[in-house]
């Protein structure tokens, strides 16, 4: 065995021979540090700060605005005909996706640096390191999709219709794009076991994720849709997440889509699974 490897070994020992309550005091401060230089990069790219902001914003202005005059929806989920009030939860959904997605990419950026394989030569597991990276990726997205939520309460125009009143409401809308965001890392890691540069993972996420979320009921009812589409929105694990959105915040009906203890159930489930078995497979990757 080399020796850097020999001693990297018997520091990963001792702390596995530490009192256990020591050991997990260590490896939360590990990924705390770990979380916190991704929060400080995000920070100073003021780019990606801002266009995370302003392009789902955009899409509601143009986009909501444009279908709401000129094609005047008639379908029974777009409530009169406002589409940009629609519009307006799949807009959050969609800024958690872009920005755990873009945060995720961070990665590879510290695998092709070399980074990262420095950062596993330190006495803590490679589990401890790709955790508290994930959590930075999870935290940013949330960040980021619940400042595009307060914009649209105060934006004029962008009616939301609480279903548990504005504090349940609200609550509901944090833990869904918690979960999501959970989910979106889960789905990250196991791609880098398979996807060994940045520009095939975006090549995936373009390919994949991004139109799985035009089929996620974001951008239009999915209850209109050929029979088809809905049944691979129905699939599509982003679906539920989204369809928790417009009950939380927009839909008028008791269930929504699908049906909150449906989509909350399917949501957390599935956040769990990925990011635990993405958690014990990304190792692999590095």
């Amino acid at each position: 065995m080399e020796p850097a490897r020999c001693l990297v070994s018997d520091r990963r020992t001792a702390i596995d021979q530490q009192p256990r309550g020591r050991a997990v005091i260590d490896a939360a401060y590990a990924s705390w540090a770990l979380l916190s230089r991704d929060l400080r990069a995000v920070s100073r790219s003021r780019s990606q700060l801002y266009s995370s902001l302003l392009f789902p914003l955009m899409l509601l202005a143009l986009l909501g605005t444009g279908v709401s005059s000129g094609l005047a929806p008639t379908s029974p989920r777009i409530l009169n005909g406002d589409y940009t009030s629609y519009l307006a939860p799949g807009m959050i959904a969609m800024t958690a996706l872009f920005s755990s997605t873009f945060s995720s990419a961070g990665f590879y950026r510290d695998r092709e640096s070399g980074l990262l394989r420095a950062m596993l030569a330190s006495p803590h597991s490679a589990q401890t390191i790709l955790f508290g990276k994930a959590l930075g990726a999870i935290l940013i997205g949330t960040v980021q999709a619940l400042a595009v939520l307060v914009l649209a309460v105060v934006i004029p125009g962008i009616d939301l219709a609480w279903q548990f009143g504005w504090l349940g409401g609200v609550a509901t809308v944090v833990v869904t794009i918690l979960a999501l965001n959970f989910m979106l890392s889960g789905i990250s890691l196991l791609l880098a076991v398979r996807i060994k540069t940045m520009q095939g993972f975006h090549l995936i996420m373009n390919l994949v994720l991004f139109p799985l979320f035009f089929l996620s009921g974001a951008f239009f009812p999915l209850d209109q849709v050929p029979t088809w589409l809905e049944v691979i929105g129905y699939i599509n694990p982003l679906t539920y997440a989204v369809d928790l959105l417009h009950y939380a915040s927009y839909a008028d009906s008791p269930d929504g889509l699908i049906g909150p203890l449906i989509d909350g159930l399917v949501l957390g489930g599935l956040a769990m699974l990925l990011f635990v078995f993405g958690l014990r497979r990304a190792p692999r990757a590095v």
